[in-house]
């Protein structure tokens, strides 16, 4: 998938408060998901479609990511 992520609009959640190790979200074109790390943003980014980032958002928030 190459999605072009020039103009993205990144954002971190309201949660993060004033710390520096966040991951920011961008929602891009065709419904599309940018996923970075904030501490990086010149760097790599994952994209996600739809259903993949709610399937990621939903392991996530079940704590299904727990080592």
């Amino acid at each position: 998938m190459n999605i072009d992520l020039t103009n993205a609009r990144w954002f971190k959640s309201s949660r993060s408060g004033a710390k520096t190790d966040c991951v920011e979200v961008a929602w891009l074109k065709a419904g599309h998901v940018g996923l970075r790390d904030s501490k990086n943003p010149a760097g790599p980014a994952l994209v996600f479609t739809a259903d993949e980032w709610t399937a990621f958002t939903g392991v996530v928030m079940n704590g299904k990511l727990d080592g």
